[in-house]
């Protein structure tokens, strides 16, 4: 299974897979166990693991493979479609990164964008429609139930109420500029 050819083939493999998709450590360590053990024989898991493990720190080494970054870069994106960074964290730990890793990550932004919170239930609102780009008037119930999507959705209940509560979505860019 260790043999140089193999190794080569599952870097080739390394290779292809990251000019594709943009991955964490775990998910190029998935994606090459698989081919590993496509490749060879699935009786010697831990020569699997060892291959795999060494082509993984030849990916990071060369810099193709930086947890932080990915963690970075895929918080901005769903930060900016209005996830609150709980489901952030938790989108980040089903990509196989690790906590301390996303929290740096986030705070990195934190310390550019400002609350992470307020600005992502408002780019939440404004994609769903709710508070101040609401086209119909709110009744009660209905205020009700835009706090409980936003709950649902991982906002904390202050920074819900703040965005539904805004008179206009110029209150609330307003809002964003003092944060």
């Amino acid at each position: 299974m260790s043999s140089p050819g193999t190794a080569e083939r599952l870097w080739r493999h390394a290779l292809a897979y990251l000019d594709r998709y943009a991955g964490s450590e775990a998910s190029l360590r998935r994606v090459l166990t698989r081919r590993a053990l496509r490749l060879g024989d699935p009786a010697e898991p831990a020569a699997v693991a060892a291959l795999v493990d060494a082509t993984v720190a030849r990916a990071r080494a060369f810099g193709l493979v930086d947890d932080l970054a990915f963690a970075e870069a895929r918080a901005r994106r769903l930060l900016r479609r209005g996830s609150a960074p709980a489901a952030v964290r938790a989108v980040l730990a089903g990509k196989g990164i690790a906590a301390g890793v996303s929290d740096r990550a986030l705070a990195r932004i934190a310390g550019e964008a400002g609350d992470l919170d307020l600005r992502a239930a408002v780019a939440f609102a404004r994609r769903r429609r709710l508070g101040p780009w609401r086209v119909a008037d709110a009744d009660a119930e209905r205020v009700r139930r835009d706090l409980a999507m936003m709950a649902r959705a991982g906002f904390p209940l202050p920074v819900a109420r703040q965005v539904l509560a805004a008179p206009s979505p110029e209150a609330l860019l307003e809002a964003l500029v003092e944060s």
